[in-house]
């Protein structure tokens, strides 16, 4: 198998555009203030809008998409040629396909469980004038930690792809049957 660039294109795309919404997420977190109830003496959380819970999640689904393609195209190191000989781009494979699936998993718990807590809003806490409630809100780094563990997926899907190529074709692409075949001799003429 050899390297395709637009396999390595779909991968770039798919991993940068789940960073910019991992970076979105971490940007547009949800503040809260505790407000009073206008109509009896509790107070409650006023959130500010639930956009990195989206975000969060459209990031997830792009990482995901793309640990997709990666480990169809290369049909997830248990098929191919060269990976039943033990070289050194073999070696390369495997490392960064356990790289590529530690850092990915991060990223997607990372981003799941930002999601998850940004999408949480506590209603009522202070009962008869309580002054001091918290509001639940999701702590600062969890979906930046997503988007620098998105990043190294990137790294490792990449290299993990080219080092699989590379295991699989011995180093290099072997042609056959390829050109215009304008020289080729007919069986006759080689029979003098």
């Amino acid at each position: 198998m050899a390297m395709s660039v637009p396999i390595l294109a779909i991968i770039f795309a798919l991993h940068l555009i789940a960073f910019v919404f991992a970076v979105g997420a971490e940007r547009r977190r949800s503040f809260a203030k505790v407000v009073p109830d206008q109509y009896d003496e509790r107070t409650y959380c006023l959130y500010s809008t639930d956009a990195s819970t989206v975000y969060g999640l459209s990031a997830f689904g792009l990482l995901l998409l793309s640990q997709v393609v990666v480990n169809g195209v290369t049909r997830c190191l248990c098929f191919g040629k060269g990976l039943v000989s033990a070289t050194s781009s073999t070696t390369c494979a495997i490392f960064f396909f356990v790289f590529s699936w530690l850092s990915f998993l991060g990223a997607e718990a990372c981003l799941l469980a930002g999601s998850a807590k940004n999408a949480y809003h506590t209603k009522y806490r202070g009962i008869f004038g309580g002054e001091n409630i918290s509001c639940a809100t999701l702590r600062k780094g969890v979906f930046a930690a997503g988007a620098a563990l998105t990043l190294l997926s990137l790294v490792g899907s990449v290299f993990y792809y080219w080092a699989h190529c590379r295991a699989d074709t011995g180093g290099w692409q072997k042609h056959q049957n390829e050109g215009v075949g304008m020289t080729e001799q007919p069986p006759e003429f080689g029979k003098v």
